[in-house]
């Protein structure tokens, strides 16, 4: 067997096509499941193809059985709870919109899939993301390329290190998603061949954040006030727990369109305009950084800037200053949103660095 290497298997389609590419290609694979939130008895989460549940688990189980390599589960829900889940409910709590599976990327995966390929020997680890490991040209670092893919996952994987990306394999890189589906099916024979991708956010399979923080908190929201941009009182809101920035519906009735515009936790209000046009701007000042291609800014860059994981690249320039990366878009970005991460590529594609929007 080749060099042994621990693969991520959350019992979806896209690692389990990434094991089988591994072992075809001479690797000596183990699977890992994390367990990071999904309870002993049920979860609701893998009916909606989620990567936690139950059946997930088995699902990983049994793909691992049918190409013919080991597969071992363990348990991360208290890691998951502390890294993941508490910062997720503070952030919302505090005016923010946090992405939480960049930070379970961040404090969850990587940090104990290594710690784990210490303990099995192994020289990788692997996941099933749709994401392309390159060598940048002048700098000779190590850096992430956005393929154009519509599944690439670049953006989510922005904060990975460079002594990581040494140590990473995404054997499905740039391919496309009907291929892989194709391969689970006709080369694997697997079951899951046609399983629905997952949810965006793992443990809010009914995307009501405000009721996962209320059942987290054991208490309701805090309510507040809904103010216009002059501060004017307009009504009551139920906690800023259930807003973010650029939001239209769920708002009440105003006899007119309104959005969130900005959001005061400190004062327990949320900003609403009926102007869509306040909600771009061009400016916003990143913290928390990871550089990927590049170990600094020096001056001004020109680059592409993504502020959500489904927004287009844009073009603008960067700064930085200290620990703060300063980005002035060239045309102004609809809703930028404290607690988002903000990735910048170069005009090959290769992310630069990436944080957090402040």
């Amino acid at each position: 067997m080749g060099k042994k290497v621990l693969m991520a298997m959350s019992g979806g389609v896209d690692s389990s096509v990434a094991a089988y590419i591994l072992k075809s290609q001479g690797y000596d694979v183990i699977g890992i499941t994390m367990q990071i939130w999904q309870p002993e008895d049920a979860c609701d989460i893998s009916n909606n193809g989620g990567c936690c549940g139950i059946e997930a688990v088995e699902d990983a189980r049994l793909v691992c059985q049918k190409i013919g390599i080991e597969h071992h589960v363990l348990n991360f829900r208290d890691i998951f709870a502390k890294k993941v889940i508490e910062p997720f409910v503070a952030d919302y709590l505090a005016g923010s919109t946090p992405n939480p599976c960049i930070a379970c990327n961040r404090h969850v995966k990587w940090v104990h899939l290594f710690n784990l390929a210490k303990a099995y020997g192994a020289s990788f680890i692997a996941t099933g993301h749709y994401a392309q490991i390159t060598t940048h040209p002048a700098t000779g670092r190590l850096a992430i390329q956005n393929t154009n893919n519509p599944k690439d996952q670049s953006y989510a994987l922005y904060n990975l290190t460079q002594e990581a990306l040494i140590k990473t394999l995404f054997p499905i890189k740039g391919m496309d998603k009907a291929d892989v589906r194709k391969i689970a099916h006709d080369v694997i024979g697997i079951e899951m061949a046609n399983k629905p991708d997952s949810q965006e956010i793992c443990f809010v399979p009914d995307k009501n954040h405000a009721a996962f923080i209320q059942a987290q908190t054991g208490k309701p929201l805090p309510s507040g006030n809904f103010v216009d941009m002059d501060g004017n009182v307009l009504g009551k809101h139920q906690g800023v727990g259930k807003y973010t920035i650029g939001q239209r519906k769920g708002l009440g009735g105003f006899g007119r369109p309104m959005f969130v515009v900005d959001i005061d936790a400190a004062a327990g209000n949320v900003v609403l305009t009926d102007n869509e046009n306040h909600l771009f701007t061009s400016t916003m000042h990143i913290h928390d950084i990871t550089f990927m291609s590049h170990e600094k800014i020096a001056g001004e860059l020109k680059c592409f800037g993504k502020i959500r994981y489904a927004h287009q690249p844009a073009p603008c320039t960067i700064t930085q200053q200290g620990d703060t990366i300063t980005c002035i878009f060239d045309q102004p970005q609809r809703a930028i949103t404290r607690g988002q991460s903000a990735v910048f590529y170069d005009e090959n594609g290769l992310i630069i660095c990436g944080g957090i929007i402040t």
